[in-house]
């Protein structure tokens, strides 16, 4: 569903076969190459775990895509590397869900979104 990008590799580790096994107390590297089709300022993250059809907002500790690996403003046909930190807090309940990873542009239009079926164990 990405409007203003096309993505090229998402890589989540450590994380050597899906679902991922997300250890509590643990922080996985994200790096998503994707190429813009549009202009932009600034880009923003957004994060949720879906479940049962839910979207709940998974907090990450630097949204600003500017301040990941991207090199703002953002210019079209431009290739970038995003990267983050996904924390998985320990007081997060051990369950089977999807992590939804969206970036946005100033117009809030997708960059990307790409989702990975993630296991919370202790």
């Amino acid at each position: 569903g990405s409007v203003d990008g096309s993505i090229q590799e998402v890589n989540v580790s450590p994380c050597p076969t899906q679902p991922c096994l997300l250890h509590k107390g643990t922080s996985y590297s994200i790096n998503v190459t994707f190429a813009s089709k549009i202009e932009s300022q600034g880009s923003k993250a957004r994060v949720y775990g879906e479940m049962l059809h839910v979207d709940v907002p998974f907090p990450i500790p630097e949204p600003d895509g500017c301040k990941s690996g991207i090199q703002c403003p953002i210019q079209k046909g431009h290739s970038y590397s995003y990267l983050n930190k996904l924390p998985v807090k320990s007081e997060y309940p051990s369950i089977k869900l999807i992590v939804k990873w969206e970036l946005v542009d100033d117009q809030d239009q997708m960059l990307f979104c790409w989702k990975i079926p993630v296991q919370i164990t202790s």
